[in-house]
């Protein structure tokens, strides 16, 4: 069916917009996406795909929690990419979660390369790694007065949704 195709980019480029606009992907917005998701799967008379929807609903919370704890990822992001895991299964969603990333990956090394702190960001990566090994202490990857790049991350998961949505994977 188109719609299950086209709801994922839908709800993903309206989280991007408000994470752009605000800095926060509205939960009223996320909990609507989740509803219509699940009324639509009820609707279709196919309760037998509700277990799809519950496992594609919980693994980016499973395999992206621990980017949550160290603050690497933010919550909103996990949150839309349940979302959107529960449009399209679990076996999608890793798909999803694969192409945010490797999109990321690409739109991250550009901002760095173009502002000149690649090796600067290495080198705090590098040492953000050894402190937690030798003092097993989860901070977060930001501190306060470090420059922070307003990366949203939300914007290489709609991109990923449109991937999904023309069909790619």
């Amino acid at each position: 069916m188109l719609f299950y195709r086209i709801f994922p980019a839908i709800a993903a480029g309206c989280a991007a917009l408000m994470d752009i606009q605000r800095a926060k992907v509205d939960n009223g917005w996320l909990l609507f996406c989740v509803l219509v998701s699940l009324f639509t799967r009820i609707w279709k008379m196919d309760v037998s795909s509700l277990g799809s929807w519950i496992c594609g609903l919980l693994v980016p919370i499973l395999i992206l929690g621990i980017l949550f704890i160290f603050r690497m990822l933010g919550a909103g992001d996990i949150k839309l990419l349940s979302v959107i895991g529960s449009m399209i299964g679990p076996t999608k969603i890793l798909n999803c979660i694969s192409y945010s990333f490797l999109i990321g990956a690409v739109i991250s090394a550009a901002l760095m390369i173009s502002s000149g702190i690649v090796c600067q960001r290495i080198l705090y990566l590098l040492h953000y790694i050894s402190v937690y090994f030798k003092t097993g202490k989860k901070e977060p990857y930001y501190k306060s007065g470090m420059p922070l790049e307003n990366f949203h991350f939300t914007v290489p998961i709609f991109l990923s949704a449109l991937l999904y949505a023309g069909g790619v994977y």
